[in-house]
């Protein structure tokens, strides 16, 4: 049997920064919906313009971070956009000590975080390709995906049960301390990361701002993965809020249950971020890609059939499960494929696109379903969404890019 990969201490680091913020982000699953429906007793389209506007306004605010931070060393910026964070999540438990919390800051405060996501995500991504030699880029995501799924295994139960023993805020208390300490592991990693090529970065044009997009909407696997992805994530997280006010509103669940039935079938992203090195030495990204895309659309369908009690328990676990094991073995395959097709010279912008385009499509979605639900009920809204997701899988690519093209196309657009 083959050990485990040594990626050497900076990747550690970095790694465990990830972690750290990954699990306080799992204990702090779900808290803004929770808050807005146990505390300020927001209705169905309340909670989906709150998970709408902070990733629509928090997209439009990254659009210039891409090319910004393509010009500046990715470690300050990935520190500086956690600290971001910190400061913006412990608002939200000081104004609920002082009895003033209220709708507009949790609006504010998604708004803030969702920028500084998407610009940490863009930075990470760039800073971790050139970190991390190309033949241990998808070794190195699936580490991130397997960290990602087990603190969302672990954490939105302890959350909820912090909740009950605690009051509602205290998840967001441990998400922000979260990004404090990610932000001390990732000035831990040393080491010293040079200057990219100096260019005005202060006189952004653009085309600057619409170089990330360009490179994906003109490579041939690329751009089809852009919209499978935009499409599924975008329906998946429309539900999420809905979800919340069907289980916690019509159908009673207690928050540790709402915690419990979301959390445990993450074991399935652990199994299959596990799985993404082998089945594609075995299978090849192209196959891998196709089949889990495909997969992973025929799930979230079932959701609209839950009810309440312990049946219902079982059947979220058992969509979730499918859904998660399918994503896990997706994303860490998507990731790797991204960076490899990407130049380096663009990998900032263009994860950066990437990132606002998801948020956009969710925030759009989102708002959408959100009506829909005020004008139906959300579970009809859930179920239209697992309706549409049963055709994503069409915007799939067929056929694998050709050997070499994607490079010499990258390198083309630069």
């Amino acid at each position: 049997m083959r050990g485990r990969r040594a990626l050497g201490r900076r990747f550690g680091w970095l790694w465990a920064a990830y972690a750290v913020s990954a699990y306080g982000t799992g204990f702090g699953f779900g808290a803004f919906p929770l808050i807005a429906v146990l505390v300020l007793h927001a209705g169905p389209a309340q909670v989906a313009v709150l998970a709408a506007a902070g990733r629509a306004v928090g997209a439009l605010i990254a659009v210039p971070l891409g090319p910004w931070m393509e010009f500046r060393r990715k470690r300050p910026v990935m520190i500086a956009m956690d600290l971001v964070r910190f400061a913006a999540l412990m608002t939200v438990p000081v104004a609920f000590a002082l009895g003033g919390l209220s709708f507009t800051q949790l609006l504010v405060v998604s708004v803030v975080t969702a920028a500084a996501d998407i610009a940490f995500k863009a930075a990470s991504g760039a800073y971790l390709k050139a970190l991390v030699p190309q033949r241990d880029l998808l070794v190195a995501n699936s580490r991130f995906e397997s960290t990602t799924w087990t603190a969302t295994t672990v954490g939105p139960p302890l959350g909820g049960a912090a909740i009950g023993l605690l009051g509602p805020v205290t998840t967001v208390v441990a998400d922000a301390v979260s990004y404090l300490l990610s932000a001390l592991g990732i000035r831990a990693i040393g080491g010293t990361e040079p200057h990219p090529a100096p260019k005005a970065a202060a006189r952004l044009r653009a085309g600057d701002l619409l170089a990330g997009w360009r490179h994906i909407l003109a490579h041939p696997t690329l751009r089809p993965l852009f919209l499978n992805t935009l499409a599924v994530n975008g329906l998946i997280m429309a539900a999420e809020p809905l979800m919340a006010v069907l289980l916690l509103g019509d159908l009673g669940f207690a928050p540790w249950q709402y915690g419990l039935v979301f959390a445990s079938p993450c074991v399935g992203g652990l199994i299959g971020s596990r799985l993404a090195r082998p089945l594609t030495a075995r299978f090849g990204q192209h196959r891998v890609l196709f089949t889990a895309g495909v997969l992973r659309a025929c799930w979230p369908v079932g959701l609209a059939f839950v009810g309440p009690g312990v049946a219902g328990i079982v059947l979220i676990v058992t969509v979730q499960l499918g859904l998660v094991t399918c994503c896990g073995l997706f994303n860490p395959v998507l990731a790797t494929y991204r960076l490899e097709h990407t130049d380096p010279a663009k990998v900032t912008r263009t994860l950066a696109a990437w990132s606002i385009s998801s948020s956009a499509a969710i925030a759009t979605l989102t708002a959408g379903w959100g009506l829909l639900a005020s004008a139906t009920s959300p579970r009809t809204a859930i179920a239209a969404a697992g309706i549409l997701l049963l055709a994503t899988p069409l915007l799939l690519p067929r056929r694998a890019a050709m050997p070499g093209k994607a490079g010499e196309q990258a390198a083309s657009l630069t």
